[in-house]
């Protein structure tokens, strides 16, 4: 993985080209104040004040060009405003001209992410280093920025290479770099404690037994958490089988244990005082003759039963053994992460991921979490009025609603029967993955909804002073 640590320096004084902030509002008074060989130059690029707009000012001398970029408000400066600069500017080191950079330092790391793994050919990085007074601010945005470059890894790693065997690879870096400990249920040995996610996995057994992988972390006395994630590292549809163009990109159906690994490991560390138990389902979503069928009937960890309705909706199904073994440990506090309905694509699109709560505290949090980190979330409802969608006539739950409507609150409503009651609870069915690429967001595996969930939990148990927010 890059090292992001490189690419933000504390300012010292060191020689650095300037970036000047201008904003619609103030930039005919700005450019006033500029010289007319600067001027010149504006007008010759034809620079206006949009978004992501920059241009090179001329210096004295050939070395001395400074940039400016258009920002949307200078005085309160987004994750994403300097991320087009990241992206396009020479390497060498940069300053913000007036003010430090604040949150823009996470975006000017993301930008220049890559995922080259399977090139022939790497294309040489050189970093663009910006430079910031405000210290306390670097290591908590370089950590956010691994976590961000560890989702797009594992999302972006081709399935062939991203079975669940490396994901227990990946929990087991992580628990074993901070003190954690790994338990694996693997193969056969799901059948009885985990059934839902050893009929899930078993067609792909042969080549990629199903597991759930946990990591538990933290002292005893400390608030315990679950994070619980989907980890299903390919998904075919089963027997109810997708077509091409729905197959092409299931390499991320394990978005979902991707953002959870993350998110775990911002927690351990960071020391956050919390006991964490982390649960993670992989599996394949495979065909052989030892598929689980349409019509099967499935008994739950929890003791439901669940009729199969749609091969195809088996996330579900493998969140609903793991939130059930996060429930026996009597968390206060469970948050899963799901690539789960197409549902919710169609409601919110790509970049903004559902947030399901069956607590409003604990909604707003997220919410609130999201806004300060430029990480947006929207809340859907969790509305039982939909619940009867899950009945079936021979077993006390179906895995596919009856009707079309209401896919994402369904599938919501399905992992809420093995919630705990006594648990607060957040589910987010992400899309893990971005289209098309904007500034500071490649193209390719995504974390979504990944840090307004960190800005929620530091805001909930870290009482440490942290620079910018309330302790």
């Amino acid at each position: 993985m890059f090292d992001y640590s490189d690419l933000i320096q504390p300012d010292q004084g060191q020689d650095a080209r300037t970036i000047h902030l201008v904003d619609k509002q103030g930039f005919e008074a700005w450019l006033k104040t500029r010289s007319p060989r600067e001027r010149a130059a504006l007008e010759a690029a034809d620079f206006k004040p949009a978004p992501y707009a920059h241009a090179i000012l001329p210096g004295d001398v050939a070395e001395s060009w400074s940039v400016v970029t258009s920002v949307a408000n200078v005085d309160s400066l987004s994750a994403w405003c300097l991320a087009k600069l990241a992206e396009k500017l020479p390497e060498g080191r940069y300053r913000v001209e007036g003010r430090q950079p604040g949150k823009a330092i996470f975006g000017w790391m993301t930008a220049q992410y890559r995922f080259d793994s399977y090139r022939s050919k790497a294309e040489p990085r050189g970093a663009r280093v910006l430079l910031t007074e405000d210290v306390a601010s670097i290591a908590p945005a370089v950590a956010e920025a691994r976590a961000t470059a560890l989702v797009r890894d594992l999302v972006n790693t081709p399935a062939a290479d991203m079975g669940p065997a490396a994901l227990e690879r990946e929990a087991e870096r992580i628990a074993k770099a901070y003190g954690g400990q790994l338990t694996v249920t693997k193969g056969e040995a799901l059948e009885q404690g985990y059934p839902m996610i050893h009929a899930v996995g078993r067609a792909a057994a042969k080549h990629h037994a199903p597991r759930l992988i946990e990591i538990s972390w933290g002292k005893q006395e400390h608030p315990r958490i679950a994070l619980v994630g989907k980890g299903v590292c390919f998904d075919s549809g089963g027997l109810d089988i997708k077509p091409a163009a729905g197959m092409r990109l299931m390499k991320k159906d394990m978005g979902g244990a991707a953002h959870i690994l993350a998110l775990a490991e911002l927690v351990m560390a960071s020391g956050l005082p919390v006991r964490l138990h982390c649960l993670v389902g992989a599996v394949e979503n495979a065909i052989s003759a030892d598929a689980f069928r349409p019509g099967d009937v499935l008994k739950s960890r929890l003791g439901l039963t669940v009729e199969i309705g749609n091969t195809d909706a088996e996330g579900r199904l493998v969140l609903g053994d793991a939130l059930a073994r996060a429930g026996e440990e009597k968390p206060e506090l469970i948050v899963d992460f799901a690539t789960l309905t197409g549902a919710a694509r169609v409601a919110l699109g790509p970049d903004l991921p559902a947030m399901f709560a069956n607590d409003d505290a604990l909604a707003a949090d997220l919410i609130a979490g999201g806004e300060h980190r430029d990480d947006p979330v929207w809340r859907m409802p969790l509305w039982d009025g939909y619940a009867d969608l899950l009945e079936t006539d021979i077993a006390d739950l179906g895995n596919a609603g009856s009707s079309a409507f209401a896919g994402s609150i369904t599938a919501a409503l399905f992992l809420k029967r093995f919630v705990p009651k006594d648990s607060v609870w957040a589910h987010f069915d992400t899309f893990a993955w971005r289209p098309s690429a904007r500034p500071g967001r490649p193209k390719g595996g995504a974390a979504l909804g990944l840090r307004a969930a960190w800005a929620m939990l530091q805001q909930r148990y870290d009482r440490r002073a942290r620079p910018g927010e309330a302790a």
